[in-house]
């Protein structure tokens, strides 16, 4: 599938973490992004969410990954946040109820191509038993943003 998105992933820094391992939470569930340290927070941007399609299939929580996406979805895109500790050990933790202490790694997913729903089928199939029943993509195949043909 050839898609348009922009994401950006904000996560505050609070004065009792270490910056770098904030960074590091980022990273391991998005790969793709690097953060920047900006007024308190690290900011990223990437232009894909395959490596995080990827963890969402490794750790079978499409459903999970597919219902918070819905629920939290415009005509522009969708946003969801994540716990940072998980996120530290590469796992994904959808952040629901209270915010955390240390707050949450927030990440904005615009969708300029396809519509929003499709890009949505494309990151976290729809499921039966678990298996994704018609998945727009393999698990493991990675659109590099950089590639010509993209």
């Amino acid at each position: 599938m050839i898609y348009s998105v922009d994401v950006r992933i904000e996560a505050p820094v609070r004065d009792t973490e270490v910056t770098d391992r904030v960074a590091d939470a980022v990273r391991n569930v998005f790969p793709d992004a690097e953060p920047v340290h900006e007024d308190g927070r690290l900011v990223a941007e990437a232009h894909t969410l395959d490596a995080f399609s990827d963890v969402l299939h490794e750790q079978e929580i499409l459903d999970t990954a597919r219902r918070v996406f819905l629920q939290n979805s415009t005509e522009e895109g969708f946003d969801f946040s994540l716990k940072k500790q998980a996120a530290f050990e590469g796992v994904v933790n959808f952040a629901v109820g209270e915010p955390d202490e240390l707050g949450e790694i927030d990440v904005e997913v615009r969708v300029r191509e396809p519509d929003v729903e499709a890009f949505i089928d494309y990151v976290a199939p729809e499921t039966d038993e678990g298996r994704p029943v018609d998945p727009a993509r393999e698990y493991g195949d990675r659109i590099d943003p950089e590639d010509a043909e993209y």
